[in-house]
C-alpha cells in the first residue's frame, strides 16, 4: 500500500510575496490567475500589458515573462497592436470542461481511499460543519470574507483530491480546466450567501462516505455534485 498523503485541508491561498525566492514571474503569474479566476478580467475583454500591470501590482518585465505561460495553457491570447485578449468559452467548452473535470475528479477516488490520510478527510468534515454553524451566524458585514474563504477553501479541496493522484501533469490539466471554467460561467458557479448551504451539503455528502472508505456511495454523491455545478455553469435551474 502507497504511503498515505497527509495534506493540509485548510486553502492555501496565493504564497508567492511570502516567499524570498519565488521569482517575480511566478507572482506576476499568480496575481493574474487570481484576476482570471475571480473574473477581474473577463472572457473576450481585451487588455494591455500595462493594465495588467496595474490591476496585478507587479512590473511589466514580470508581466511579460508570464505571458508566454497564459498564452500555452489557453488562458490569454495576444492580439497584435491591441494587447492581450481573455478568449471566450462557449457552450461547448464547459460541457467538455465539466466531462474532464468528472474524469479526473471520480479517476482521483482511488487514490484518496487507498493513500490520504482520513485525518485530512475528518478535518475537512469538520470545516464544513464549522462553516455551516458560522453560516447562521454571519452578519451582513462580515459576509463577503466569509463566502471568499469558503470559495478557496472550496477550490483547494477539489484540486487537493486530484493532486492526490500524485500526478503533476494530470493536476496542471485539472488547474487549468478549472481556472477556464471560472472564466466561462463567473458568478453562476460561485459561492453565494444563498447556495451555500446546498454545497456544505453535497460537499459532505461524499467526504463522509470518504471517510469511512465507501467508495461507490462517495462517486455517487461527487458525481451528483459535478452535475449540478454543470447545471448551474449553463445557466440552469437546480430542481428543489
Amino acid at each position: 500500500m502507497s504511503e498515505p498523503v497527509n495534506a493540509n485541508p485548510g486553502p492555501r491561498g496565493r504564497s508567492a510575496t511570502n516567499s524570498g525566492d519565488t521569482s517575480l514571474r511566478q507572482v506576476a503569474y499568480e496575481r493574474i490567475e487570481d484576476l482570471l479566476n475571480w473574473g477581474g478580467i473577463k472572457p473576450g475583454q481585451v487588455i494591455s500589458q500595462r493594465e495588467l500591470v496595474e490591476m496585478a501590482g507587479v512590473t511589466l518585465g514580470s508581466v511579460r515573462e508570464a505571458i508566454p505561460r497564459f498564452e500555452a495553457e489557453g488562458l490569454l491570447q495576444t492580439i497584435p497592436q491591441r494587447g492581450l485578449m481573455v478568449p471566450s468559452l462557449d457552450v461547448t467548452f464547459v460541457r467538455e470542461a465539466y466531462q474532464l473535470r468528472r474524469i479526473l475528479e471520480l479517476g482521483a477516488l482511488p487514490d484518496l481511499l487507498e493513500r490520504l490520510d482520513r485525518a485530512v478527510v475528518s478535518q475537512w468534515i469538520d470545516w464544513h460543519l464549522a462553516a455551516r454553524a458560522r453560516l447562521d451566524g454571519t452578519d451582513q458585514g462580515s459576509l463577503e470574507s466569509f463566502l471568499r474563504e469558503f470559495q478557496l477553501h472550496d477550490w483547494d479541496m477539489h484540486a487537493r483530491m486530484v493532486e492526490t493522484m500524485g500526478n503533476s501533469l494530470i493536476s496542471n490539466v485539472y488547474r487549468v480546466t478549472a481556472i477556464k471554467i471560472r472564466m466561462s460561467a463567473q458568478a453562476r458557479v460561485r459561492v453565494t450567501r444563498e447556495n451555500a448551504t446546498r454545497v456544505i451539503r453535497e460537499h459532505l455528502a461524499f467526504l463522509e462516505p470518504l471517510l469511512l472508505g465507501h467508495a461507490e456511495d462517495a462517486a455517487r454523491s461527487l458525481s451528483h455534485h459535478i452535475d449540478q455545478s454543470l447545471t448551474l455553469a449553463l445557466g440552469g435551474v437546480l430542481k428543489a
